[in-house]
Formats: C-alpha cells, sequence, structure tokens
C-alpha cells in the first residue's frame, strides 16, 4: 500500500517538511476553504500541489495523491434547493482534480454532522489523550442542550436515567463543552455550528428516512460517476462515523451490507470503497479481513484506525474510544494481510491501481503532541507512531 499522510493544508498545525519526516509517501488533502456546492478551480487546486510538492530549492518529495473530502453538499443529499447547480459544480470539480493528475476522490453522505464524538481529548492510561464517543453523554447532548423533542424515543429508560443524572451534576463549562465538543464537524472545514444550525438542520431531513436517503446517494453517483469513468477517477465513499443512527437523522453507509447495496446499484469501478476500519469496526461483529474478500476489488482508500468500544451495545450502539493502531478491537494485522492478499490479485490481474493508497487514520496525542494545537484526532507523534506500526505489518506480509 502507498503510505500517505493527511494534510488540512496551510492552516494544519503540522508541516510538509514533518510529514516527510514521518516516512510518508504521499499526502491527502482538501480545498476545505471552498464551500460545499462551488466548484474546485484548477488555479487552487494547482496551489495545494505546489504548498505539497514544496520548492525547486527545496522539492518535499510529496505529491497530492488523494483528494478527501470533495464534499457532498447538504443539497444534494436532501435533493432540495439548486440542485442541478450543485451537481454540475461537482462535476465540474472532478474535471479540474482530473486535469491536474489526481485520480482518486473520497467523499462522505453523513447528513449534517461528518463525525461525532463527546470528548476530543479523553486522558487514556499511561498519559496518552484520544477521542472518545459516550453514549451517556451524547444522550445528555440530545435530550438536554440540544432539547430534540424526539430525543426521548431515541434512548432506553436507563440511558435517560443516567443522563438525567449527568446533566444535573454538570457545570455550564461543561454543557458547553460537551456542545462544543459534539458539534466540532469534519477537522478542518472551519465550520463552527452553533446549536441553532444543527436545529435548522435536522428540520430539513425531517422527512428523510433511511430509504430516502439511500435513493438520493444512488441518484448522486448515477449523476456524477459516467463523468468520473470518462475522466478515470476513482471515487471512493467514506462509511458513517459512528456506524449508527443520531439525532433521528438516517445512515446508510454503515455496514458491509450497505456498501454491497451501494456497489450493486452503480456498479462501476468509478464507484468504489473508502474502507475506514475506524468507523466500521465500532459496530459489532465486523470482520474486516472478511469485507476484503468479498468487496475489496471495490476498495479504492483505506484508513486504517482501531476503536475500542466501551460498556455495553444498545440498540446497535456503544460508547467507545480511539485506540492506539494496533490495540482496538480490530484485528489490524488480519486487516492488513488481507488488504496486501488483494494488492496481489490485482497485481495478478493486471491492475493499474493494484496499489492502494492508505494512511494512519486519527490517533493517539502521545509525548510533544500535548504542546501543540493541532486538529481533533490528528497528532503528529501519535499517527507517526501508528503508521510505523502498521508499515511494519505491510512490510511483513507483504515479503511473504
Amino acid at each position: 500500500m502507498k503510505q500517505t499522510w493527511r494534510w488540512f493544508g496551510p492552516a494544519d498545525g503540522i508541516t510538509i517538511p514533518e510529514i516527510v519526516q514521518t516516512g510518508a509517501e504521499g499526502v491527502v488533502s482538501a480545498l476545505h476553504h471552498v464551500p460545499p456546492g462551488q466548484v474546485w478551480s484548477q488555479e487552487e487546486i494547482r496551489k495545494r500541489q505546489h504548498e505539497i510538492a514544496g520548492s525547486p530549492e527545496a522539492p518535499s518529495g510529496l505529491s497530492w495523491d488523494v483528494v478527501e473530502s470533495l464534499p457532498v453538499s447538504e443539497v444534494l443529499k436532501t435533493r432540495e434547493g439548486p440542485v442541478a447547480a450543485h451537481l454540475d459544480a461537482y462535476r465540474e470539480s472532478l474535471a479540474n482534480i482530473a486535469a491536474c493528475g489526481i485520480r482518486t476522490v473520497c467523499y462522505n453522505f453523513m447528513p449534517v454532522l461528518d463525525w461525532t464524538r463527546t470528548e476530543l481529548a479523553a486522558p487514556m492510561p499511561g498519559g496518552a489523550r484520544a477521542m472518545r464517543f459516550d453514549l451517556v453523554d451524547f444522550c445528555v447532548f440530545d435530550r438536554h442542550i440540544l432539547g430534540r423533542a424526539a430525543a426521548d424515543d431515541d434512548f432506553p429508560e436507563e440511558l435517560r436515567a443516567a443522563a438525567q443524572a449527568r446533566f444535573a451534576d454538570m457545570s455550564d463549562d461543561d454543557r458547553r463543552r460537551l456542545a462544543d465538543n459534539v458539534v466540532a464537524g469534519l477537522p478542518g472545514a472551519n465550520d463552527s455550528w452553533t446549536l441553532g444550525d444543527v436545529r435548522a438542520h435536522l428540520d430539513r431531513y425531517a422527512a428523510i428516512d433511511g430509504d430516502r436517503l439511500r435513493r438520493h446517494l444512488v441518484a448522486f453517483l448515477s449523476e456524477v460517476v459516467p463523468t468520473a469513468e470518462r475522466l478515470g477517477i476513482r471515487l471512493c465513499c467514506h462509511p458513517d462515523d459512528p456506524p449508527f443512527p443520531l439525532l433521528g437523522l438516517p445512515r446508510v453507509v454503515s455496514s458491509e451490507a450497505d456498501y454491497a447495496h451501494l456497489m450493486e446499484a452503480v456498479d462501476s469501478p468509478a464507484s468504489g470503497i473508502t474502507f475506514c476500519t475506524g468507523s466500521l469496526g465500532v459496530a459489532e461483529g465486523f470482520d474486516p479481513a472478511g469485507f476484503i474478500r468479498r468487496l475489496g476489488s471495490r476498495i479504492h482508500f483505506v484508513h486504517l484506525r482501531n476503536t475500542r468500544r466501551t460498556g455495553p451495545v444498545r440498540d446497535g450502539r456503544s460508547s467507545f474510544y480511539e485506540a492506539a493502531h494496533l490495540e482496538g478491537d480490530t484485528d489490524m494485522a488480519a486487516t492488513v494481510r488481507a488488504l496486501v492478499e488483494e494488492e496481489a490479485r490485482r497485481r495478478a490481474a493486471g491492475r493499474a491501481d493494484h496499489r492502494i493508497p492508505m494512511r494512519p487514520d486519527h490517533g493517539q496525542s502521545i509525548l510533544s503532541d500535548h504542546d501543540r494545537s493541532l486538529m481533533p484526532g490528528y497528532p503528529l507523534i501519535g499517527r507517526m507512531r501508528g503508521l510505523a506500526e502498521l508499515r511494519g505489518l505491510m512490510a511483513a506480509f507483504e515479503s511473504l
């Protein structure tokens, strides 16, 4: 696999020279300053490429290998508003990305919030810090801070009682911090969500259930995949994070079954999968090696990270935290071995995309990470540790 590193652009607290020192071979990035529904111009794309490549006097040796993400606007998810204009902008952006030589484009189809955690720097044994999702805290946010009318229907009685007690013990600062954490959104997206914003976006989905959202996703792909095919672009959908419904919103890319449906509905090599072991691995029964054996031919991009479930699983939902890369519920060794075997199958078949780009996703903050202002979940030393561990697994299995 090609070892890449996510970089959020000049605003990132990690520099390109530091990424070079991690041993990464390429960069994953996006134009976070361009609003969803607007065109990514070739000028802006090439500017980011130059920032990554460095100057002729001091080249980094790195290239922009994967776009993560070219965002799908809420207009396209709800199919309300200027749908045609947003589709045209997406297709034009794909054309500009291809003209600049980038061929892998990641996106997601999560309504309103791209990821959800209740703590962004929870203390871990040994001094590390990690992102965490706690069901009781989330119930506190949903019922008592956001005040969503239908929240009671989403939580069992014992969870509601625990949330009531916890809310009563929280200070105003605790409540504000929890709200800020839940609505943090996608790191680097420069979105600052208020509770009013969240309520307004939830209202847009009042009449959209899982079946309807799934139809909207298939419709979106049906309208952009022909362009991707013509351009030689590999689109890859990131799974829901976490992989279960929240805030009464539907989730339609949470499981292997969801992906199997999507791959069949839009059966094109240009429509594929971002295989994120951290998101999918929160679910009980996730079988990463089996997923790769069954759907591996459509995996275009890989996120390797690990999570650990904590407490009971209620209606498919659980609390969890971001574990070290080799220490969570996902068998990372079996996962990497299956991916190396998938690459071997591709080489034997003569596929040009036999080398799959991967990146060490998230990571626990350790050592000097604590002294820097970095994107939540994206430390330097913690991710470098993860990349080193994963690199060791890849080297071992590639030598067999």
